[in-house]
C-alpha cells in the first residue's frame, strides 16, 4: 500500500536502487549485505520502500517498509485542512454501531487500544460498508460517514499504516481471550472449523509461502482459519499460519487452542480435508466429538456403500424431505486399528446422481478423445489416465499404440454417483448429522464474505506486523458482519416471499441511502423519512424510524462540536496544536 503523500528519497549512498517496471520507477532500499561463506561474496538484501514521483525524481510515495526502516521521519497523521462532506450516510453506521453495542465491542477494544479503539472499529466498519481493505481509501470513507473515532477525526492513510504496524500479538491475544472468556463453556456446542488462503503483495512477510491453494495462480499465499460456533452463530477465534502447511497438519494445533480457550464440551464439524488417522485419534484423546464429510467415491466408504446399496434409496422411511435425500445409518470402524465403532450415515441424492454421472461421462469422453489423438506417437500420460484406461505401447515402450477403457473401474465409479457419507463419533440420526454438517454453510458464507464482501482476498501489506494487524481488524469486521447476516436471515424467514434486499450487501446499499445534510446554519439534519424497505431492514436489528431520528439529532450535535477545517502545527517540544483555519 503506497501512501498518498510525498517524502524525499532517502539520502543513503550506495543503498538506494531504482527499479523500473514499465513506466513506474520503484525505490529499493538495501537493508543488509550478509557474507556468503560458500560463494565467498556479499549478497545484498533489498526491499521496496516507495514509488518515485512522476514529476520530481527526488520525491517518492512511501509504503509501510519505508515506515519500518526510516521510523524517525515525521508523517502526517491527520488529514490537514480536511473537509467533511455536506451529505453524510448514516444508515449502515447506525446498524454497525448497534451491533458493536450489543457485543460491547467498544468497551473491550477501548480497554486494549485506548483512544485508538474507535479508529480500529472505524476501519472494521469501512471494510464492511465499502467491501475493501485498502488503507489508502479509508479517508474517502471517512469523508462521507460518521465515525467512532474520538472527535470524528478524519485520519490519513499514513495513520492507517502506522496503526496496523502498532498492533501487537499481545493486543490480539488479549482480545481473543476476552472474546472467548464470555462464552458459556458448559454449553454443548459444535464448532465448525475451516480454512482458506490469501494472496499477499508480500515484502518481508515470513508466513507467505508457496503452498497448495485451491485456485493456484502460482502466487505465494498464507493460510487463515476460523473456528465458528454454529450453535450461537459467532466466530470464536482465528489463526494464521504459513502457506506451505496443509490443513490436515494444522488441525491438532487448533484443537489445542480450543482447549486453551476453555472449550471442553464440544464437537467439531470438519471438511474432508482434515481427515486423517492421526487427527481422529487426537480428537478421541481430547474427548472431542467430530462430524466429517467423506465422498461416496472414496475408497474408505466405497465398499460400505456397495454393501448397503439398494436397501434405502427408495424407502420412504429413509427419506429426509428437508434435504431431498434418502439416508441410512450403519456402524463400522474407520480403519483396522480403530478403537471403537463410528456412525456412518449413508446418503443418496438423485439430483446429485445425475450431475455426477454427467461429470464422469464428460471426463471419460475427454480422456478418450485425447488418447485417440495420440495414437502412433511418442506420448506419456499422467496417472489419472492409467486409472481408467489400459494404455498399450510397442515393445520398446516409446510409441503409444492405443488405449482401452477399464469398463469395470468406470462402472464402479458410475455406481457410486449420487452417494455421500458423513462420519460421526457420537450416536445421532442421519438427519441430525446432515443438519449439523449443513450448518457449515454459515462458515462457508463467512469465508466468502471475508474474501468478497470485505475485500480481503489479498492482504496488500508489506510487513509481518501489518499483516497481523489487518487480519485482526478483518476478524473484528467478520464478527460484526456475521451478526448482521444472522439478524437479516432470521428476519427473512418470517417472510413468505423472500425479499432480495435482506442480504448484507443489499441491506447496506439501502441503509446508505439514509442521509444527513449540512444546512445553512452548519448543522447536519436528517434529509428525508425512512423508506418501507429501510424500516424492514432496521426491524431485523430491533431498530425503527424513531431510533434513526434520535440518533440523527445526537450526531448533528456531535458533528457541530467538530472542527472540520484545521491545520496542524508542531511546537518546539514536539507536540501538536490544532488551530482553526480562520476564513472570511
Amino acid at each position: 500500500m503506497y501512501l498518498d503523500f510525498l517524502v524525499s528519497v532517502p539520502d543513503v549512498p550506495g543503498k538506494i536502487v531504482r527499479k523500473h517496471i514499465k513506466e513506474t520507477a520503484y525505490i529499493d532500499y538495501e537493508y543488509d549485505r550478509p557474507y556468503d561463506a560458500v560463494r565467498k561474496f556479499n549478497i545484498p538484501k533489498r526491499t521496496t520502500i516507495g514509488k518515485q514521483s512522476a514529476d520530481d525524481p527526488s520525491m517518492m510515495y512511501p509504503n509501510q517498509n519505508y515506515l519500518r526502516y526510516f521510523p524517525e521521519t515525521e508523517l502526517p497523521q491527520e488529514k490537514a485542512d480536511f473537509e467533511r462532506s455536506s451529505c453524510l450516510r448514516i444508515g449502515a453506521y447506525l446498524v454497525i454501531r448497534n451491533v458493536i453495542e450489543d457485543y460491547r465491542l467498544g468497551e473491550m477494544i477501548g480497554r486494549l487500544f485506548g483512544k485508538d479503539g474507535g479508529f480500529l472499529l472505524d476501519l472494521a466498519a469501512y471494510s464492511i460498508v465499502c467491501e475493501n481493505n485498502a488503507g489508502q481509501y479509508y479517508p474517502d470513507y471517512a469523508f462521507n460517514h460518521p465515525l467512532l473515532t474520538g472527535g470524528m477525526m478524519v485520519y490519513s492513510d499514513s495513520k492507517v499504516s502506522s496503526f496496523l504496524s502498532s498492533l501487537t500479538d499481545d493486543h490480539i491475544s488479549s482480545f481473543l481471550n476476552g472474546w472467548n472468556y464470555k462464552r458459556n463453556h458448559r454449553e454443548r456446542i459444535y464448532i465448525s472449523y475451516d480454512s482458506t488462503n490469501k494472496n499477499c503483495q508480500a515484502g518481508d512477510i515470513s508466513i507467505v509461502e508457496y503452498g497448495h491453494p485451491k485456485d493456484d495462480k502460482g502466487l505465494p499465499v498464507f493460510n487463515y482459519a476460523i473456528a465458528y460456533d454454529r450453535t450461537n452463530r459467532e466466530p470464536l477465534f482465528y489463526e494464521e499460519y504459513p502457506g506451505s502447511i496443509v490443513d490436515v497438519s494444522q488441525l491438532q494445533f487448533m484443537l489445542e487452542k480450543a482447549k486453551a480457550y476453555g472449550y471442553r464440551n464440544v464437537g467439531f464439524i470438519l471438511d474432508r480435508g482434515y481427515f486423517s488417522k492421526g487427527n481422529i485419534d487426537y480428537m478421541d484423546d481430547c474427548g472431542y466429538d467430530f462430524v466429517i464429510m467423506v465422498k461416496g467415491m472414496a475408497s474408505l466408504v466405497g465398499s460400505l456403500i456397495t454393501e448397503h446399496k439398494g436397501t434405502f434409496e427408495s424407502s420412504r422411511e429413509c427419506s429426509i424431505r428437508s434435504h431431498r435425500v434418502y439416508a441410512k445409518t450403519v456402524r463400522a470402524r474407520l480403519y483396522a486399528s480403530d478403537k471403537k465403532d463410528r456412525y456412518f450415515h449413508l446418503y443418496y441424492s438423485s439430483a446429485k446422481d445425475s450431475a455426477e454421472r454427467e461429470e464422469v461421462e464428460t471426463r471419460m469422453d475427454r480422456m478418450a478423445k485425447l488418447i485417440a489423438s495420440c495414437e502412433m506417437k511418442c506420448m506419456a500420460f499422467p496417472k489419472s489416465f492409467h486409472d481408467y484406461f489400459d494404455l498399450v505401447y510397442d515393445k520398446k515402450r516409446d510409441l503409444f499404440l492405443f488405449g482401452k477403457e477399464k469398463t469395470d473401474v468406470v462402472e464402479r465409479e458410475l455406481g457410486l454417483c449420487g452417494y455421500f457419507v458423513i462420519v460421526t463419533s457420537a450416536k445421532m440420526s442421519a438427519k441430525e448429522a446432515l443438519d449439523l454438517y449443513k450448518s457449515r454453510d454459515q462458515s462457508e458464507k463467512l469465508f466468502r464474505g471475508d474474501k468478497s464482501y470485505l475485500g480481503n482476498k489479498s492482504a496488500r501489506v508489506y510487513s509481518d506486523e501489518s499483516v497481523s494487524g489487518k487480519i485482526f481488524i478483518e476478524f473484528v469486521a467478520l464478527i460484526i458482519r456475521n451478526r448482521m447476516y444472522c439478524h437479516l436471515k432470521d428476519e427473512m424467514e418470517e417472510y413468505v416471499a423472500k425479499p432480495n434486499y435482506m442480504t448484507v450487501p443489499a441491506a447496506i446499499k439501502e441503509l446508505e441511502k439514509i442521509e444527513m445534510i449540512r444546512q445553512m446554519d452548519g448543522i447536519y439534519r436528517l434529509d428525508h423519512a425512512v423508506t418501507a424497505r429501510q424500516k424492514n431492514i432496521l426491524k431485523a436489528f430491533g431498530l425503527d424510524e424513531n431510533h434513526v431520528r434520535e440518533k440523527a439529532i445526537d450526531l448533528g450535535k456531535a458533528l457541530a462540536k467538530t472542527k472540520p477545517n484545521t491545520t496542524k502545527e508542531r511546537n518546539q517540544d514536539g507536540t501538536h496544536e490544532i488551530h482553526e483555519d480562520n476564513r472570511d
